[in-house]
């Protein structure tokens, strides 16, 4: 059986061809500084949900804008320890008698970690840099 060839569309080219395709650019592309502005915000915002939003936006980020890597690193080492800790909280509550004591301790924790996150988020909006009051700052930048 022979193959014939099929007609090409219009505008067409072969494989062969220089200028085939376009790749994507290696590096992305800086953050515009309301760009960098907005993430840093939602790194710490993000703590309302624990640490993984802050993890992501610090690990996507953390080259395009220097305000989002110092922001999203702030908000993920004040979120890290305590959300381990409430997990931890949670899964021991499920003990018989005594599991409410950790039910409370993990909401407490939820609570204080939701109000410097929002007063972390405030302040990046703004365009300020935030330290939260106490901050093990386990990861480098």
């Amino acid at each position: 059986m022979s193959q014939t060839p099929r007609p090409e569309s219009p505008g067409a080219r072969s494989h062969g061809e220089a200028g085939d395709y376009t790749g994507v650019p290696a590096h992305a592309l800086p953050l515009t500084a309301t760009e960098d502005r907005q993430w840093a915000t939602l790194a710490h915002f993000g703590g309302i949900l624990g640490c993984i939003p802050s993890l992501v936006i610090f690990l996507v980020f953390r080259e395009r804008g220097p305000f989002t890597a110092q922001e999203a690193g702030e908000a993920l080492n004040f979120t890290a320890p305590p959300t381990v800790i409430a997990v931890v909280c949670n899964v021991l509550a499920l003990i018989p008698v005594i599991g409410w004591i950790f039910a409370l301790l993990a909401a407490v924790l939820w609570l204080g970690i939701t109000v410097f996150s929002v007063i972390g988020g405030v302040h990046a909006n703004r365009g300020e840099p935030y330290r939260y009051p106490v901050n093990l700052r386990l990861l480098r930048r």
